[in-house]
């Protein structure tokens, strides 16, 4: 049974319609609060067959005002330049050998894997391990580069990456519910953008059939996203 604090959001919120962007956020600002800082995620179900390579979406997207949380970095390269950069840069774990082996061995402690095109080599053979967590290390996200530090820094500051599931569908955090409605806008306005552009070129119909915007333990508010189609 849903709890008294959902019910209360429910009257709220209109199930049946789509609200701009704008006002969709502001509706969720005014949710009753659960008893820690929810994460605000953007959900899209895209007008695509994953199960064709020619319309994957996938991308990055840096937010303004970032994901209200700590993202713990790991950064497979040898000792170096690229290496000692990366920990300079913040890196929670660097290494090379001795971290392949315990991801080989199941852990996953961390958030995002970053890996240098020589450490590649290795680290491709982590692809059963990694790839279903979403952790595996690719030229098109950034996350496969030899400017560690630049990567670090931007995913640190807020970048994102999105990718269609199985379902063809497409969740990413945009912020936390203590942010301002003003930040949560900003940085749902810019998510919205990146999945629009990376819509496919084989795509044909409506390419974004659903919108919400939601907290970790609130009902969804629908968002009409017509604003950014015509924008395209």
């Amino acid at each position: 049974m849903p709890s008294k604090r959902y019910r209360k959001a429910l009257t709220l919120v209109d199930p049946s319609k789509q609200y701009p962007l704008k006002t969709a956020v502001e509706i969720l600002a005014k949710f009753p609060r659960a008893k820690f800082n929810e994460t605000v995620d953007l959900a899209f179900h895209l007008g695509v067959d994953p199960r064709q390579s020619d319309q994957m979406v996938r991308g990055t997207v840096a937010l303004p005002h970032g994901t209200g949380r700590t993202v713990r970095v790991l950064v497979f390269a040898k000792e170096g330049p690229a290496a000692e950069a990366a920990r300079q840069a913040g890196a929670e774990h660097v290494g090379f050998d001795e971290l392949i082996k315990k991801c080989t061995e199941g852990w996953t402690d961390f958030d995002v894997a970053i890996a240098t095109p020589e450490a590649m080599s290795e680290v491709r053979k982590l692809g059963k391990v990694l790839g279903p967590r979403g952790l595996m290390p690719n030229p098109k996200t950034g996350t496969v580069t030899e400017d560690t530090a630049k990567a670090i820094k931007e995913l640190k500051a807020g970048r994102v990456e999105f990718k269609v599931d199985k379902g063809a569908n497409v969740q990413v955090p945009v912020g936390k519910v203590g942010f301002s409605p003003d930040q949560i806008l900003e940085n749902a306005q810019s998510v919205i953008r990146a999945v629009v552009k990376a819509r496919p070129a084989s795509v044909r119909g409506v390419f974004i059939r659903s919108c919400t915007v939601s907290a970790t333990m609130s009902p969804p508010v629908r968002v009409d996203v017509r604003e950014f189609m015509a924008a395209a």
